[in-house]
């Protein structure tokens, strides 16, 4: 039986996660949820799971959870950043579910760590933002890190107990825009990069998808999940999301991992390995699919791809500036504040303002988030 703490859990990959709990009630079991603001989702959530404790976003949402639950359901309730890593840490747990949206995660993955949790890690900013850092504590400690990624799970997969690795290819579907030239992008509204052709994602990593950086992310992800360097690392564009990662070898063979586009099959794998579970859930008809097709992604439509590959290279605090000068661009994006374009001229500017500290610490990660935040908003504000 696995006991699980489930960091967002009324986020996308949390529901999913607390499905594949459902499906498979003999073998997990929830003692901590994690939300941010939807306490009402969670009450929800505490009454169907019957958790130990929860965390939320602020004292607040604590306060109407607590007083919208029956005293014997009530669990015990945290919130803020102490909430979140005092919950990652919770004593009787052995395995952390981090789906906490953007650089929120990587604190409490870091304690998690720390506390000798195995982490099923989908929350990408853990590395982007701290990957130096977390890597390093994990090794230490011999606390593994297992990607719920549906890409890095497929390379994850194909690499397993192989040697002579050349090369790894991450797939992306290219998001809802892969066809359109510039002139249209510049005409991109929120509710249009919210319809995503193939996943089901929150709206933050949807526009990530749409401006591909979300597939940038994960390129520095692979970097530190994996150990290779950044020339050793491809994104191609595959519109079909049926094969999520291929591993190519020094004597030209090929590896790929193929599945239905659903986030629970790598949820439930990260959750059961090394155990490989039965289910009839996930079927592939590969002759109904027909075709798979692959290309190069373009960098110019797209050149948030660029500037995260760009980032990671520099590395120190660079790409902790990427990450927070997106995560505020995609904010105004999101409210019409800043053009679909206007994301990757952010960031771009952000980042060719940085002073980069490679001597990375938690205090230089901390320092260096709060000044792009602080960059980013006011070249926002002088857009319009």
């Amino acid at each position: 039986m696995r006991e699980l703490v489930v960091l967002g859990s009324t986020g996308s990959i949390g529901r999913q996660t607390l499905e594949v709990v459902q499906l498979f009630p003999e073998r997990f079991r929830v003692k901590g949820l994690a939300a941010g603001k939807n306490w009402k989702l969670l009450r929800e959530q505490v009454l169907s799971f019957r958790p130990e404790a929860v965390a939320l976003a602020g004292e607040e949402e604590a306060r109407l959870l607590a007083e919208s639950l029956p005293p014997e359901f009530r669990p015990s309730i945290f919130w803020g950043e102490e909430g979140l890593e005092h919950l990652a840490s919770w004593p009787g747990t052995d395995t952390v579910l981090v789906a906490v949206t953007g650089a929120a995660g990587w604190k409490p993955t870091l304690a998690a760590i720390k506390a000798g949790k195995r982490i099923a890690l989908a929350n990408k900013e853990t590395l982007v933002v701290a990957g130096e850092i977390v890597v390093r504590e994990a090794q230490r400690r011999g606390t593994p890190i297992l990607p719920v990624d549906s890409e890095h799970a497929a390379i994850w997969q194909c690499l397993e107990g192989r040697k002579g690795v050349k090369r790894i290819i991450l797939t992306a579907s290219g998001g809802p825009f892969r066809e359109y030239s510039l002139e249209e992008l510049a005409k991109v509204r929120p509710a249009e990069a919210l319809r995503h052709p193939t996943w089901r994602m929150g709206p933050k990593i949807t526009v990530d998808s749409a401006t591909l950086m979300n597939k940038g992310l994960e390129v520095i992800e692979a970097h530190w999940l994996f150990g290779l360097e950044y020339d050793k690392i491809k994104v191609l564009i595959h519109p079909q999301s049926i094969v999520h990662g291929l591993v190519e070898f020094i004597d030209g063979t090929w590896l790929g991992a193929m599945s239905v586009t659903d986030m629970r099959l790598p949820i439930l794998y990260a959750l059961s390995y090394p155990e490989r579970m039965a289910t009839e859930l996930f079927p592939l008809d590969l002759a109904r699919v027909g075709t798979l097709t692959f290309t190069e992604p373009d960098y110019e439509r797209f050149p948030c791809l660029g500037l995260a590959i760009e980032a990671g290279k520099i590395g120190g605090t660079m790409p902790a500036v990427l990450n927070a000068a997106n995560e505020v661009a995609v904010a105004a994006f999101l409210e019409e504040r800043l053009p679909f374009l206007g994301i990757p001229a952010v960031v771009e500017e952000v980042m060719r303002r940085h002073q980069v500290v490679k001597d990375l610490s938690l205090e230089a990660i901390e320092e260096a988030d709060a000044w792009a935040r602080k960059e980013a908003e006011a070249l926002i504000k002088r857009w319009g």
